[in-house]
C-alpha cells in the first residue's frame, strides 16, 4: 500500500529522483546504459530480480509520449527484454508501467518495472 499512497501525493513536475540519477547527483550501478536509456536494480525490490528501465528523455508519464517518441518506447521494451536474459529470466518476467495518479505512478519520469524470479499471479491489480 505504500507505494499508492506515494501515488496519491506525488505530481508531475521539479526534479525527480531518476533524474538525479541521470545527471549523477545520486549515484546509481547501471547493469544497461546506451544513449537512450538506463536501467539499475529496483532499491526496494518486489521480486527476486526487479529492475528499472529509464529514458534519459525526461518523459514525466507514459500518456505523455508523443508520435515522436515511437521509436524510444520500442527501444525501452527491447532493452527490458535483453537485460531480463541478461539477469537469468529466461523463464518470464512481468513488465509494468504505472501511469497517473490511478495508477499508482509515484515518481514522475517514465519508467519500466521488469519483475521476475517467481511465478507472477494474476489478476496483478
Amino acid at each position: 500500500m505504500e507505494e499508492v499512497e506515494k501515488a496519491q501525493s506525488s505530481l508531475p513536475g521539479g526534479q525527480t529522483i531518476f533524474a538525479k540519477i541521470l545527471n549523477g547527483e545520486i549515484p546509481a550501478n547501471f547493469i544497461y546504459e546506451d544513449e537512450h536509456c538506463v536501467a539499475f536494480n529496483d532499491v526496494s525490490p518486489q521480486a527476486p530480480v526487479h529492475f528499472l528501465v529509464i529514458p534519459r528523455k525526461p518523459l514525466a508519464m507514459l500518456s505523455d509520449a508523443e508520435d515522436c517518441d515511437e521509436q524510444l518506447m520500442g527501444h525501452l521494451m527491447l532493452v527490458a527484454s535483453k537485460v531480463a536474459k541478461e539477469q537469468g529470466l529466461s523463464k518470464g518476467f512481468r513488465l509494468v508501467v504505472n501511469n497517473g495518479q490511478e495508477g499508482a505512478q509515484s515518481v514522475y519520469h517514465l519508467h519500466l518495472h521488469v519483475l521476475g524470479g517467481r511465478q507472477m499471479q494474476w489478476p496483478p491489480g
